[in-house]
């Protein structure tokens, strides 16, 4: 069987940035076995598999090389970016993901992809795990956790840039990942993912955790639009804003590669 490749730089305007992810698009699914096989094989942060329903309906998994991720937004632009760009005059785009239900996906004026996600305010907790105050070299300021994580909220933007996982502790969260942030001086705030229990150390960039990071901004800075930079090495940034029950959070991407993979 021959299947269609793309790899995708999200939430950046230039190659080599932003996070990979592949794309592969269906008429039906594949087994799980076989998507997750490629997903380890292609060994990036997601691989996107989406099943077309018509022009503008769309089914989506997400896989990492470990295991099949509920929810995953530097995919979800991927594959965005790889519909729109195979559809001319295509403006909006629904997927459905069993985890999260719909994700209204539109095609902005400015370039930008704009992705409407659920929005998934992360709260405070006081019994804070030993392995998440042990595996972080900076003593957090406030831990908050939603479905996706927990929240380590630092007071100044350098505890962010420097602070040195011990993904071995971090692990030791699972089925949570741990995201660090702090206001910043350039952008609104800045942020760095760790998830080594669902797919590596550090995750370039993840629209996903945005989905909880901006509202939490927003109340904090007391605004509804941000600008927000995940400071990973390849680094990006996310234009988000808030509206009641969902999040939006918007991108660009470039393309790497299309090809075919036999499996």
């Amino acid at each position: 069987m021959e299947l269609t490749i793309n790899v995708i730089d999200a939430f950046t305007d230039a190659t080599f940035k932003g996070n990979p992810a592949a794309v592969i698009i269906t008429e039906n699914w594949l087994s799980v076995d076989l998507m997750q096989s490629i997903a380890v094989e292609n060994n990036l942060s997601e691989t996107a598999f989406v099943k077309k329903i018509d022009n503008q309906h769309y089914e989506i998994r997400w896989f990492s090389p470990i295991t099949e991720i509920d929810f995953c937004g530097h995919a979800t632009l991927a594959a965005s970016f790889v519909i729109f760009s195979k559809s001319n005059g295509l403006k909006t785009i629904n997927f459905f993901a069993k985890a999260v239900g719909d994700l209204s996906v539109t095609k902005m004026d400015n370039g930008y992809i704009q992705m409407s996600f659920p929005n998934r305010k992360p709260k405070v907790i006081d019994d804070i795990p030993l392995a998440l105050l042990n595996g972080l070299s900076i003593k957090p300021a406030e831990v908050l956790l939603n479905d996706q994580g927990y929240f380590v909220v630092y007071e100044q933007e350098a505890d962010v840039l420097n602070v040195i996982p011990n993904n071995e502790l971090l692990k030791q969260l699972a089925p949570f990942d741990v995201v660090v942030t702090s206001k910043s001086s350039e952008y609104d705030f800045i942020s760095r993912y760790f998830w080594p229990a669902n797919g590596g150390d550090e995750d370039p960039v993840t629209g996903s955790i945005h989905s909880g990071l901006a509202p939490y901004w927003a109340s904090k800075l007391n605004k509804s639009k941000l600008i927000a930079y995940q400071a990973s090495k390849r680094g990006g940034k996310l234009i988000c804003s808030i509206e009641g029950s969902k999040v939006y959070i918007s991108g660009k991407a470039v393309q790497y590669l299309e090809g075919k993979i036999t499996v």
